[in-house]
């Protein structure tokens, strides 16, 4: 499969799960798609609450699922669209938790931000320079 054709499967996959999103006080919907190195694809929602500090983002749901399925590294690519034309990047919570599973892999996963109208590529590192994470914690 072409380069092109994964960053659009995996958008794709991340436009569906977009579609179970339950976003009833902000009508913004996410869905979030992370390929791992063994091409498994985990997706996530966003699910608010009425309680705003207790909403999950649609990435950080992609993140406890595949930890929830045994995944420990190996995050090689993350797709996040919104109902938007612009694309939609990670906010910073997101970014952080990203980071933390890429960490466990020793990855620095592409970062497909989309919107309607346009797609934007970059890396985590790039969206979260210089991040704390687990190796912050290093006793050496």
């Amino acid at each position: 499969m072409s380069e092109d054709n994964n960053r659009d499967s995996l958008i794709a996959a991340a436009k569906r799960a977009l579609e179970n999103s339950y976003s009833p006080y902000s009508k913004f919907r996410v869905g979030a798609a992370l390929r791992f190195a063994d091409g498994t694809i985990v997706t996530g929602t966003n699910i608010e609450n009425a309680s705003y500090g207790l909403t999950l983002c649609a990435e950080t749901v992609a993140i406890a699922k595949a930890m929830d399925d045994g995944h420990r590294g190996g995050l090689d690519e993350i797709a996040v669209i919104g109902d938007t034309d612009a694309p939609v990047t990670p906010c910073g919570r997101c970014r952080q938790v990203l980071n933390e599973m890429a960490e466990l892999g020793a990855t620095d996963p592409v970062v497909y931000c989309a919107g309607s109208a346009e797609v934007v590529q970059t890396r985590l590192s790039e969206l979260l320079p210089r991040a704390f994470g687990p190796a912050s914690l290093s006793d050496d």
